[in-house]
């Protein structure tokens, strides 16, 4: 199966932001603003957007201030990299943002990918307040009319986006489902890989979902919210949040 894809924005960020660590965690008497965009390869002409990606690491425990203003290892890097069972710290650590995650944006917040040629929801934070859909339809089977499913199908090339929907019958599920073939495949290939995909109450009444990717090289996978229709017009506010806290959820996929 081949893929479209190209890295996205998050996982730039991401990439960034693990380059920074590296060069915090190999400086134990901790290192300057100016220190760190030497010295990590950035630049002084992105000083603005280390400071931002910095106070981004600072608030995920990554990395601290010292008295003095230099950077040092902060307590949640000390932590898994002590930690006797790593696995089981790195699942709390991506629990813990996406926790922070379903909070900032207001919402449930689901991690997905597409392995072997399925979808795989994987951990996810909802609350109270911020309920889980309703799977009342197995999401493996029902990706054309999910935001999760189009967003990780968006990600393929158009014969693998055939083979997915050769294997799962295009059901539909309510009045706004859409279940020709032809028409989803053209929407797919027309979606900007930079703007949110959007479910308006495709898989389920009474519910909204935005996804956006979060996919370098051969990955393939897609954060997404959803939200009760009374909240609709929260949606594309909310799908514009979940993309600009991406990079702290791609960050504790890769540490």
């Amino acid at each position: 199966m081949a893929l479209k894809h190209e890295p996205t924005a998050p996982y730039h960020s991401a990439q960034d932001a693990l380059r920074v660590l590296e060069t915090v965690a190999g400086h134990a008497d901790g290192v300057t603003d100016t220190e760190l965009a030497r010295r990590s390869g950035l630049g002084p002409e992105r000083l603005t957007a280390l400071l931002r990606m910095l106070r981004m690491l600072r608030r995920e425990g990554y990395v601290e201030q010292a008295g003095d203003g230099a950077w040092v290892t902060g307590e949640t890097l000390r932590r898994l990299g002590s930690a006797h069972d790593r696995e089981h710290a790195l699942g709390e650590r991506l629990q813990l943002t996406l926790d922070r995650l379903r909070d900032s944006v207001g919402a449930a917040v689901y991690l997905s990918r597409y392995v072997d040629g399925e979808v795989r929801i994987g951990p996810y934070a909802a609350g109270p307040g911020t309920p889980a859909v309703n799977e009342w339809v197995d999401f493996r089977s029902s990706a054309h009319a999910t935001a999760i499913g189009k967003s990780l199908l968006t990600q393929l090339d158009h014969n693998g986006r055939r083979d997915h929907l050769s294997r799962h019958k295009m059901a539909r599920l309510t009045s706004r489902t859409i279940t020709s073939d032809k028409l989803l495949l053209s929407r797919l290939a027309a979606q900007p890989p930079t703007v949110p995909v959007l479910d308006l109450q495709e898989y389920a009444i009474g519910t909204v979902c935005a996804a956006v990717p979060i996919t370098a090289g051969s990955a393939v996978g897609c954060l997404a919210l959803s939200l009760p229709v009374e909240h609709a017009h929260r949606l594309r506010q909310a799908a514009d949040a979940l993309n600009r806290g991406a990079a702290p959820v791609l960050l504790s996929l890769a540490i």
